[in-house]
C-alpha cells in the first residue's frame, strides 16, 4: 500500500512556478538561489552579502549562482549610477517565468 503524504499549508510557504525547478541547464544551486529570492518579501534589498547570509554559503558561491541566472534569463541586473555618475548600488530584477 502506498503512503500519502500531505503538506498544510497555512501560513508562511511560497507559491512559486516549477519553471526553474524542471530547467535541466540549471545547477541545483542556481534552482535553490532562486527559490529563495522568490521567497524574500518584495521590498527586501536583495545584495550578494545579504543573500549569502540566508545560507551557508559563502559570497562567491552566490555570485555564481546569480551569474548563472543571468546567463539563463532569471535574474538581470543593472549597476545604477548616483547624482555624480559614479556606480551606486545593484538592481535586480527577477523574472518569473509561468
Amino acid at each position: 500500500m502506498a503512503q500519502i503524504f500531505r503538506v498544510e499549508r497555512t501560513k508562511n510557504f511560497t507559491v512559486m512556478s516549477n519553471h526553474h525547478f524542471k530547467n535541466k541547464n540549471l545547477t541545483l544551486k542556481a534552482k535553490g538561489l532562486f527559490s529563495l529570492m522568490l521567497s524574500l518579501p518584495d521590498d527586501w534589498n536583495y545584495n550578494m552579502q545579504g543573500l549569502a547570509t540566508l545560507s551557508r554559503d559563502g559570497i562567491d558561491s552566490v555570485r555564481s549562482a546569480i551569474k548563472e541566472l543571468e546567463h539563463h534569463g532569471y535574474v538581470e541586473r543593472h549597476r545604477l549610477r548616483n547624482e555624480y555618475g559614479f556606480y551606486g548600488d545593484t538592481e535586480y530584477i527577477i523574472r518569473k517565468f509561468h
